[in-house]
């Protein structure tokens, strides 16, 4: 009746960023750390567990002398965003039908 949550995705933190990302595409780190409001290493630790399965790429640089990281949704990324926002949906659904 319900589907699964995707694990990687039913983290606060990993879900607003692919929140952010889903919109603009492509997001600089310090954009992502003022807007999912953590912390430096929580983010950095959030966006590995991204990387690692391949929802987002993790791109570093330099602006000027200053180190640049640049996150970008993949394709992988958005099927399982979507997949996951179809699921949730399933359980609120369910829990409109039953309070009407």
């Amino acid at each position: 009746m319900f589907d699964d949550l995707d694990p990687i995705l039913h983290s606060q933190v990993r879900l607003a960023v692919m929140s952010i990302l889903i919109s603009v595409k492509t997001a600089e780190f310090s954009f992502l750390l003022e807007n999912t409001k953590t912390t430096k290493g929580n983010l950095s630790f959030q966006l590995n567990k991204l990387k690692e399965a391949e929802y987002i790429e993790i791109r570093k640089s330099f602006k000027g002398s200053y180190p640049l990281t640049t996150c970008e949704i993949t394709e992988k990324g958005i099927i399982s965003f979507e997949t996951y926002i179809n699921s949730i949906s399933g359980y609120l659904n369910n829990f409109r039908k039953q309070n009407t």
